[in-house]
């Protein structure tokens, strides 16, 4: 069973209790979900393809209906209310704006559906169209705007109701890299100024270290891990979310010893290392390691940490702040350092043999 809930009180703004979904009767892609979300939060469900994450939103939004379990919003059970009397704002990656409508009247549509008054309806686009910088765009259509400018628009029309509560599938998955990263922070910010409440769907990590207060992993339908973006990303509790989130090294051994905060692993080229043990079982069982690039520390300090080795440099590529560094040690030579550009020992050449080295803290033996 996935438990993850907040101790908060607000934290049960958004609610899936014990929340199942199966398309054959058989297979479950959600598996007995329990997730609490909280008034104002951004909370991003990353994952890869078929990892429950979409299916999530869209029974949130009314689109999909669970199989077991129960959805609230507020308190308020909404498994059996249609998707238009949800109240909910969406965003999807099509931009699903009205090809045969103007800006303007793309924006009014959702007003004019709640029966708003002339006025308040102009007022509440131009206030729209304002806060995604697109004020001048209101007579144009659709076809006439950038990917970016009707991106913006969609976004703008699922807040013009001011919903309490936003969905957001894939929404930057169709604009080019650096207008995506643009759009991430536009979104970031309007969701600060607001305090609405997004639920953000993405396959995208570095998208969702960006933008979310905390981030659901998905995988295979269950929660893998529910965390701030910092804490996923340096501390995570299994080898999939490890794996999943930024680059990590990964060293196959068994557990030799167990000493409390720390435990000794014996590598499968028989070296020793020295990690925190995190999801592991007891001597003698087997465990993955994982280590971030930028947390070893190449020419240590002889003595000044517990895990020192000779690593032969196999490749190395200048990233501008970075050189991306492979190495063969411990018994593999997919071993990759991150050398931050200023240091000078960064002037290390192919073929040539470095002593690297790491913390124990930093080295998380996990599940295998």
């Amino acid at each position: 069973m996935t438990n993850v809930s907040a101790a908060a009180d607000d934290y049960g703004f958004v609610r899936f209790a014990n929340v199942q979904k199966s398309y054959d009767g058989e297979i479950l892609v959600v598996k007995d979900l329990n997730l609490d979300i909280a008034k104002g939060e951004f909370l991003t469900m990353l994952g890869p393809s078929g990892s429950g994450k979409t299916t999530c939103l869209m029974m949130l939004a009314g689109f999909e209906s669970a199989t077991y379990g129960e959805i609230r919003l507020k308190n308020e059970r909404i498994d059996n209310v249609p998707p238009h009397k949800r109240g909910i704002g969406m965003v999807f990656q099509n931009y699903a704006l009205f090809p045969h409508m103007t800006v303007a009247e793309n924006l009014a549509f959702p007003l004019r559906v709640r029966k708003m008054g002339k006025a308040e309806i102009e007022d509440r686009v131009k206030r729209a169209l304002e806060m995604v910088e697109l004020p001048a765009m209101a007579g144009r259509m659709p076809a006439q705007l950038s990917g970016g400018q009707q991106q913006r628009v969609a976004v703008a029309r699922a807040l013009v109701f001011e919903p309490d509560l936003v969905l957001m599938d894939e929404p930057l998955g169709a604009l080019d890299k650096n207008l995506r990263e643009q759009m991430q922070y536009e979104i970031k910010h309007i969701h600060e100024s607001l305090g609405v409440t997004v639920v953000y769907v993405t396959h995208d990590q570095s998208e969702a270290l960006t933008m979310s207060n905390r981030i659901a992993v998905f995988n295979d339908g269950v929660i893998q891990q529910l965390a701030p973006p910092a804490d996923l990303y340096e501390r995570p509790d299994n080898a999939f979310v490890a794996a999943f989130i930024g680059e990590n090294n990964k060293l196959k051994g068994k557990v030799e010893q167990m000493d409390g905060q720390s435990c000794t692993v014996r590598l499968e080229d028989g070296s020793s290392v020295v990690a925190l043990p995190v999801n592991v079982g007891g001597k003698g069982e087997p465990t993955t390691l994982s280590l971030r690039p930028e947390r070893v520390v190449v020419a240590p300090a002889e003595g000044s940490l517990p895990n020192a080795f000779e690593a032969r440099v196999e490749e190395l590529i200048y990233l501008g702040d970075h050189i991306r560094t492979r190495v063969s040690v411990c018994g593999t030579d997919e071993f990759i350092v991150k050398i931050p550009n200023a240091q000078s020992h960064a002037r290390i050449s192919r073929g040539e043999m470095v002593r690297i080295g790491w913390a124990m803290e930093d080295c998380r033996a996990l599940d295998a």
